[in-house]
């Protein structure tokens, strides 16, 4: 079992079930910032939790490797009536965006919360460490926050540092992705409500992907 593999899978699925749940119902526009391992399958994920969508623009620092998944996914013809396309402004792109998945490693904003359209939804994978952060602290501000699990609290560095400068106080965050599941959290409330969801990951939520993998391997007799 590819241990890699399988967190890149577990990642993708939490925000495209995050995204199901706290996206517009009629979002258009994808976009992408980063085109590394995991953006592939970021976009797969929003693609398949959202069937509304019908262009992804992909962003990368190094323009190249955006082209390069753009084409890649677009030969693929997994998603018809879906189009691929790269771009190298994020002041350009981000205000288009139904949906705004970042996984990058930056550790300073990519993301203005100025820019972010009324109803955008914003998805932040990237950053996993306290200097880190994709999103400005208006992005925080202006959107209704929500986690993967209450780790993002004291690990993510958008959220840490908008805490310590008093941009919003952990009451305001909206809830973790288990009780929008529940219905224990009350998800987007209206068309033109921003929501961010930010994801840090889990051992233990690896540790059951990990289990229903081998489960299911083992129902079909491939274990």
């Amino acid at each position: 079992m590819d241990g890699t593999l399988l967190t890149l899978y577990r990642t993708a699925s939490v925000s495209g079930l995050a995204s199901k749940i706290l996206a517009k119902k009629n979002s258009k526009i994808l976009i992408m910032i980063g085109a590394g391992a995991l953006a592939p399958h970021l976009i797969k994920a929003h693609l398949s939790s959202n069937p509304s969508l019908q262009k992804v623009i992909i962003w990368n620092r190094t323009i190249k490797k955006a082209i390069d998944l753009a084409g890649t996914l677009q030969k693929s013809n997994e998603f018809k009536g879906v189009s691929f396309e790269t771009n190298e402004s994020l002041d350009e792109i981000v205000p288009l965006g139904d949906i705004i998945s970042c996984a990058t490693n930056a550790e300073a904003p990519l993301v203005k919360g100025e820019r972010l359209k009324h109803g955008a939804h914003l998805d932040l994978v990237g950053s996993f460490r306290e200097t880190m952060k994709e999103c400005d602290d208006e992005a925080i501000k202006r959107g209704r926050v929500y986690v993967d699990n209450e780790a993002a609290l004291v690990e993510a560095g958008e959220l840490v540092g908008a805490f310590e400068r008093g941009v919003i106080g952990k009451g305001d965050v909206g809830g973790n992705l288990v009780e929008l599941i529940e219905g224990k959290k009350v998800g987007r409330k209206d068309c033109e409500e921003i929501t961010v969801f930010k994801s840090v990951g889990s051992g233990v939520v690896d540790l059951l992907a990990a289990q229903l993998v081998y489960e299911t391997c083992v129902k079909k007799n491939k274990c």
